[in-house]
């Protein structure tokens, strides 16, 4: 049990790490665009696919791990009014609507994926890229966030803290 655990938190990790990766290179992308069109050259067009890409993936494989983390926006002003026992089952039953949002988008995601497998669909852009190798993302990371969603409802820690982020 410890290995997977150990596994689970690492996938976990390597996803937020690529997602930190991606960003870095959307800055790099973003500032060579910028450097290579004042000289009076065109970017090549594997800069804006790569970059469309990155936003995609990164949003997608940062997710599950900012959710861990309780790093998603909520608006705490509520929560922070509700007495502690309200707090608890308001915010495990948030935790069970996303949970069930997102083991549907996991359905959906991987019904596509496989489809998009059955078609050979291809994004033709730039480049022909297979289209699974974008919508595989779509039921790793949305599974993941329902596993992370759900030990907000059966664990001993609430997604909600009850406290307002403003300290005076």
């Amino acid at each position: 049990m410890r290995y997977a655990q150990r596994g689970y938190l690492l996938l976990l990790n390597g996803m937020a790490l690529l997602a930190a990766i991606m960003l870095v290179w959307l800055m790099v992308a973003v500032v060579l665009s910028v450097v290579i069109r004042n000289l009076g050259l065109q970017p090549s067009a594997w800069f804006f696919l790569s970059t469309e890409y990155a936003m995609f993936y990164l949003t997608l494989l940062g997710a599950p791990w900012l959710v861990r983390q309780k790093g998603h926006v909520h608006i705490e002003l509520l929560t922070a009014a509700l007495p502690l026992p309200v707090l608890n089952v308001l915010s495990r039953g948030v935790s069970i609507i996303c949970v069930v949002v997102c083991g549907v988008l996991a359905w959906k995601g991987l019904d596509l994926f496989l489809l998009n497998i059955e078609r050979n669909d291809y994004d033709v852009r730039a480049f022909f890229v297979p289209k699974w190798m974008l919508t595989i993302v779509f039921p790793l990371s949305f599974t993941l966030m329902a596993i992370e969603f759900g030990r907000f409802v059966v664990g001993h820690d609430i997604l909600h803290s009850g406290e307002a982020g403003i300290k005076e």
